[in-house]
């Protein structure tokens, strides 16, 4: 399966306009935003549980990592709230689900393939002041990505130029770019060579941000 997988352009996706699509697990739906491959696939998806749902135990070939957005993602290592965020390096394994459902952004075969650091962090650990009228919060960083989570005050400006391209998800509030205004749920990937020029709306915003990893796309080496 191919989906978004033009890599050069820029792709916008309001996921709440999105049909929920059924997974090989019973209770677990997904809203697929790219994808490379089949069940075993590069994937940006958003991953619905249904209460008292899993998916089966497995190990993460190519790696994983998620952002709880709404109820609680449990598994063997614990129980990860709304706001948490979770890195599951390639050779991890576990049985993911929720006793009362939960829903997730998650990014599946996106890992450098030597990495081992697994853990787990509240976004809003760290949050402080990055320009006037944003506050960001340091994810995670290597040598082919950074992660960040932004807090944007009311009608404030974010400038982003990165390479390696940018991909951002709106948590809350709403953000505009361009002539597209961003809401909740809205899923953009702006390629390299692409600055992000955006203004917060009358509530603020917060969201999700990757940078750097466009340039290493490939297809899961299974």
């Amino acid at each position: 399966m191919e989906l978004n997988t033009d890599f050069s352009q820029r792709v916008l996706v309001h996921t709440d306009e999105l049909d929920w699509q059924a997974s090989p697990s019973a209770g677990v739906e997904r809203r697929m935003l790219d994808r490379i491959g089949g069940e075993v696939a590069r994937a940006t998806s958003i991953v619905r549980f249904a209460p008292g749902h899993s998916f089966s135990a497995h190990t993460h070939g190519g790696g994983e990592e998620f952002l709880v957005l709404e109820g609680v993602f449990q598994d063997e290592h614990g129980d990860y709230p709304a706001g948490s965020y979770v890195r599951n390096p390639p050779t991890t394994r576990h049985t993911p689900g929720s006793d009362g459902g939960c829903t997730i952004f998650v990014k599946l075969w996106q890992f450098e393939p030597d990495d081992r650091n697994q853990f787990s962090k509240a976004v809003t650990d760290g949050l402080g002041p990055d320009a006037q009228g944003v506050e960001r919060a340091e994810l995670h960083r290597d040598a082919r990505e950074t992660v960040s989570y932004f807090e944007i005050a009311p009608e404030a400006e974010l400038s982003h130029d990165a390479p390696g391209g940018i991909e951002l998800l709106v948590l809350a509030g709403s953000l505009s770019e361009g002539e597209d205004v961003l809401r909740e749920g809205s899923w953009l990937r702006l390629p390299e060579g692409i600055a992000l020029e955006a203004r917060a709306g009358a509530e603020g915003a917060k969201l999700w941000m990757k940078t750097g990893h466009l340039r290493f796309v490939a297809a899961p080496d299974v």
